[in-house]
Parts: C-alpha cells; structure tokens; sequence
C-alpha cells in the first residue's frame, strides 16, 4: 500500500513539473524561456530551448513508466473480498426456502 502512494504521489509531482515546463515554452522561441536568458547570457536561448525540451520528453517518460509501474503495485484484497463474498452466499442459503406446492384454502376453492 505505501509503494502505491509513493507512486501515485511521484505521478502528481511529475504531472506538476510537466505542466510547468511546457507553459515555459513557447513554440515562436518567445516565453519565458527568451526572459530568462535575456537577463542571464550563461546560456543563449538555443540552450534553454533544448534544456526545456529534453526535461519535457524526460518528464513524459517518467509519467508514462510511473503509471505503467502503478499498474502493478495497485493494492488488491482478494483474500477481504472472498471471505465477503462466502457470507453473502451464506446468508443467501439461509434465507432461501425450498419452494412448497401450493396448495389453496378450502375456502378459496368454493370461489
């Protein structure tokens, strides 16, 4: 059970920074990316473009190897829901009666 929230939790992080990352971007080369390098010529705007879109494809990979890897530590009760299930069936047995032949009142026949 915890492995399934520390995936799911992982899955909302990296949902967060992928959302993030791509309003960054701007297809035109404008966007935040351009203001950025503007202010600080440590990396030109050719860089930041490639820096933020192999941090997108890096974070779309992890999304989809997170949620593929989900898949299989998703909590099942199998042993729970049998042991329901046989009481259910059982109180189902008690309750049903076999079924009688009818068989009218007398006073009903004279009708």
């Amino acid at each position: 059970m915890t492995v399934y929230i520390l995936i799911s939790v992982l899955i909302l992080i990296a949902c967060v920074l992928l959302t993030l990352v791509v309003l960054v971007q701007n297809s035109k080369g404008g966007g935040l990316a351009s203001n950025f390098s503007s202010s600080n010529q440590f990396m030109g705007v050719r860089k930041t473009a490639d820096f933020l879109e192999k941090t997108t494809w890096t974070l779309a990979i992890i999304l989809l190897s997170l949620s593929l890897l989900s898949i299989f530590v998703i909590p099942r009760h199998k042993g729970v829901q049998n042991v329901q299930q046989s009481e259910i069936q059982g109180r189902i047995d008690e309750n049903a009666q076999p079924v009688q032949d009818y068989q009218p009142n007398p006073a009903e026949q004279e009708k």
